[in-house]
C-alpha cells in the first residue's frame, strides 16, 4: 500500500514539472516571437523610423509614419539638430512652416512587398518627389523621383 501511495505522488509530482517545463517553454518562446516581431517591423506604418541623410550619413529627424485608409502618411515629430527649422525653399502653404509637425510623405499604398504611388517632400531643398519604399530587415528603404533620377534614403527604426 505504501508503495502504490508513492507511485501516485510520483506521478502527480511528475505531471507538475511536465506542466512547469511547458509553462516556460510557451512563455520563453513567446517572449521570443515577440523580440523577432519587434525587430522586423512588416510594415513602415504605426512605427517611428529615424531618417538618415543619403548625401551626409547624418541623421535629420524622427517621422512617424500612420496608415490611413490603407494609405501611408509620415510626419516630422522630432527634427535632431534644428528644432526650429522653417521650411522656407517650400512653396505655397508648407513656406515658412516648422518642418517639426509638417507632413511631409503621403499617399503612399501597398504593392506587394512595396509601397509607392504617393509623394516625398525634402524640406531642405523645397522639393517634393514621387517616392517608393519598401523593408529591408529592419530598416526603411526611402526613394525619392524626379523623373528618371532618383535618390535613395535607409530610416533607421526607432526603438
Amino acid at each position: 500500500m505504501h508503495l502504490s501511495g508513492q507511485t501516485e505522488r510520483n506521478q502527480s509530482g511528475g505531471a507538475r514539472l511536465l506542466r512547469r517545463f511547458v509553462c516556460a517553454t510557451a512563455v520563453a518562446g513567446s517572449m521570443f516571437l515577440s523580440t523577432v516581431a519587434m525587430a522586423a517591423p512588416d510594415g513602415p506604418g504605426g512605427h517611428t523610423w529615424k531618417t538618415i541623410d543619403d548625401e551626409t550619413g547624418e541623421a535629420k529627424s524622427h517621422v512617424k509614419i500612420i496608415e490611413v485608409n490603407n494609405r501611408l502618411y509620415g510626419t516630422v515629430v522630432k527634427l535632431l539638430r534644428e528644432p526650429d527649422a522653417t521650411c522656407d525653399k517650400c512653396e505655397g502653404e508648407k513656406k515658412g512652416q516648422r518642418i517639426q509637425g509638417m507632413v511631409v510623405l503621403w499617399g503612399l499604398k501597398k504593392d506587394g512587398n512595396e509601397w509607392s504611388g504617393g509623394k516625398i517632400l525634402d524640406p531642405k531643398k523645397g522639393k517634393i518627389y514621387r517616392a517608393k519604399m519598401w523593408i529591408e530587415g529592419d530598416d526603411l528603404q526611402v526613394r525619392g523621383y524626379i523623373g528618371p533620377f532618383f535618390r535613395t534614403q535607409t530610416w533607421k527604426l526607432v526603438k
